[in-house]
Order: C-alpha cells, then structure tokens, then sequence
C-alpha cells in the first residue's frame, strides 16, 4: 500500500463515520479559546475545562485580563500543569492582545506566535478552529496516531510530523482531520496497549501489520 493510498483509506473512513470532530474544549469566543489551548499544553481538556468557567467569568475579555497580576491569574488555574509559567503567559498573551492587536484575537500564524505562551501548535489550533483555516496542529496524540498508522515517516518532530501530514490530506479536510486524529489517539489508538482490538482503522495500519507479523513468528 503506498502512502498516498494509506492516507485516502484513513480520510476515507474517518470522512464516512466521523464527519463532524471538534475540539472538546468549552469556549464562547476566540479569546476563550486562545486562553483554553494555552491551558491545556500538557494537560487534559477534561481538566481544562474544570477552571475555565471561573477564569472565564472573573477575566471575560482580554482587557480585564491584560490589568490583573499573574498572582490572581493563578488562584484560577492553580490545579492546571505549571500554573505559574502559565498565569504569566496568560497575562502576557492579554497584554498583547489588547496592545498590539486591538482585543482581536489574529488569524494569521505569524502573529499568534509572537503573544507569550503561543507555539505553533496553540496558533495553528486557533487558526484552524476559529478561521477555518488548513493549518494542522500537532499534539502528542497527532504525532502518535499519525506515526503508528504510517502516514508520517520518521518524524521527529512536530513540524516534521506537520509537513508530511498537510502534503497529503486535502486543504478542505487539513481542519477536521487534526480533531480525528487526536480524538481517535485520546480513545482509541493510546499511548499505552492501544485498542487495535476495537479499532477499524487496523486493516491498513503499520503499527497493527507489525504487531501481526511479531505475533506469526
């Protein structure tokens, strides 16, 4: 099976049973999502989504936020993973936003990078969530899920894992296809003792093929 086959045979499947993926993130506008995909950088969207209804309630717009002290900040997200990097990022991100940017959370890339605690997978998940744009953010569960099925080859690292991936999926599918892989690798394909048993994506994975053939010797 060549690659490109692999890859229409995933997007294929993924297309017929799970059309609609999202984020599991809670948000009412972009600058809640902003604010959520910095918290959940090494963190669980379950957790995340435990303290955003009182960060969100106490700082409701990037001008509240960009005047508070990182101190307060953290009294919110205290039982997020490293709240104290974060609280200052959030506070800075705030700044940023209100100073450079007029409130208005920026679509293009370059430009979310530049605010404090924004990598290329938070602004890529901001620009495909909010701007529908084809920008591919990888997580870890992208970076596993893509490597086991065989779609990427020796990636190292995420933006390795980023090019290989966006070269073969369709523009109009780069979006959704980021939601498919990381639900499917948070359910099903985990880090450890995958579900290969429950999983329909078996008949053209690597992972699975090479666990068959250590299994036949």
């Amino acid at each position: 099976m060549t690659k490109k086959e692999r890859f229409e045979k995933v997007i294929n499947y993924f297309s017929i049973h799970h059309p609609v993926a999202e984020t599991e993130l809670q948000y009412d506008n972009p600058y809640q999502l902003l604010v959520a995909v910095i918290l959940s950088a090494q963190c669980t969207d379950k957790r995340v989504n435990m303290v955003t209804p009182k960060l969100f309630h106490a700082f409701p717009v990037p001008e509240v936020m960009a005047v508070a002290s990182s101190d307060e900040v953290f009294g919110y997200i205290r039982s997020i993973s490293y709240p104290n990097n974060k609280a200052k990022h959030l506070v800075g991100m705030a700044k940023m936003l209100v100073n450079d940017f007029k409130g208005v959370v920026p679509s293009e890339i370059n430009e979310l990078v530049k605010m404090p605690g924004v990598g290329r997978k938070t602004a890529n998940v901001i620009a495909s969530v909010v701007y529908d744009k084809p920008a591919m953010a990888v997580d870890t569960h992208v970076f596993r899920v893509s490597n086991r099925l065989g779609l990427t080859t020796n990636s190292k690292t995420p933006l390795e894992t980023e090019k290989q991936l966006i070269k073969y999926i369709p523009e109009n599918k780069v979006a959704v296809a980021h939601h498919w892989l990381i639900l499917h690798g948070r359910y099903v394909c985990i880090a450890r003792n995958p579900k290969c048993a429950d999983c329909e994506l078996k008949p053209f994975c690597k992972y699975f093929e090479s666990l068959q053939k250590r299994n036949s010797k």
